[in-house]
């Protein structure tokens, strides 16, 4: 097979641009043909994401290569218009906010930069500061969204226009951000106020807002709005979750109604703590049969699977009569 010739990764590509481009051509005196147009040679380096090599393909260059090398120009167009619309939209945002004609009333020269800017409390419009509509108790953010204003702590914005004042119930306080209240220690929220929690025995306050306010102590479990003590059988544990078994049985014993039973481990077996199951599993090489565990008879072309308590045929056989004869 021949070599085919192929594009460089890297090239300088030429760009012919003619100064006098769509002139009308003026004769010539002596009636010789006019000179050519002069032009500027521009030379610039254009690196196209082509692969390295060609081998895994057998020589052959993809559609979206042969693209990238038919229309190298097109695309680095394409891609300077996308920056520049990027660029253009912050600076829309920008001058927007800010002037550039001569400074009015109510307007600061630009810390940086050129301009000048609104002081606080006032807005651009068009080319003048107007002053805000501040409403009681509220203060002037600066920004040139929204309203433009903030109600202070303690307040509360009503309808873009005014800021009342929040109304804090009894045995409640601010927030830190001081735009809402929480109920104290104690209390917890019923509507507009804060209620006393009744605390039963054996039990403790939380920080959860919602619901009682109160969880029991360790031992006990809540049962009608009391802490009972929970009923643990020998041989088990509380494991001091707030949802499901309030308690499991000792490692060597099993669950058996309410109670623990101590688990009587066959020969060639060991402990399995499962949820489900006898309590114990047969060693690797071995199988369950009623409460014992019996050495695994593996036939020719059989292997143990992950358990180490089945077996199955090797690769190309199958099995037939208890034994793993070749498939066809």
């Amino acid at each position: 097979m021949t070599g085919s010739t192929r594009p460089t990764v890297q090239q300088d590509f030429p760009i012919q641009v003619a100064e006098n481009e769509g002139m009308p051509s003026r004769s010539n005196s002596r009636g010789s043909p006019p000179p050519p147009a002069p032009t500027r040679r521009l030379t610039g380096t254009l690196t196209l994401g082509l692969s390295k090599t060609r081998a895994e393909t057998g020589d052959l260059w993809s559609a979206k290569e042969q693209a990238a090398m038919r229309y190298p120009l097109a695309r680095l167009i394409a891609r300077t218009a996308v920056i520049s619309g990027v660029i253009a939209s912050f600076a829309f945002s920008a001058l927007a906010q800010d002037g550039t004609g001569p400074m009015p009333q109510n307007a600061q020269a630009r810390s940086y930069g050129g301009g000048w800017i609104c002081e606080l409390g006032y807005r651009v419009e068009g080319a003048e500061c107007l002053a805000l509509d501040i409403p009681e108790n509220a203060y002037p953010t600066g920004r040139s969204y929204g309203t433009g204003w903030e109600c202070g702590r303690g307040y509360e914005e009503v309808n873009g226009t005014s800021c009342n004042s929040i109304r804090v119930p009894a045995n409640a306080f601010l927030r830190s951000y001081g735009n809402d209240w929480q109920c104290e220690r104690g209390y917890r929220q019923e509507g507009d106020g804060c209620l006393s929690i009744v605390l039963p025995e054996h039990a403790y306050l939380t920080e959860d807002s919602s619901g009682t306010g109160w969880t029991c102590d360790r031992g006990y479990a809540v049962v009608a709005r009391t802490c009972m003590p929970i009923a643990v059988p020998a041989n088990a544990y509380l494991t001091n979750a707030s949802y499901g078994a309030a308690w499991v049985c000792e490692r060597g014993f099993i669950k058996i109604d309410d109670r623990c039973d101590a688990i009587v481990l066959p020969e060639n077996a060991f402990l399995d703590q499962a949820s489900y199951g006898p309590g114990w599993r047969c060693d690797r090489g071995f199988e369950p049969l009623g409460r014992a565990c019996v050495a695994i008879d593996l036939p020719l072309n059989a292997y143990l699977d992950r358990s180490g308590n089945r077996w199955s045929c090797n690769r190309g056989y199958h099995l037939s009569d208890g034994t793993c004869i070749l498939g066809r």
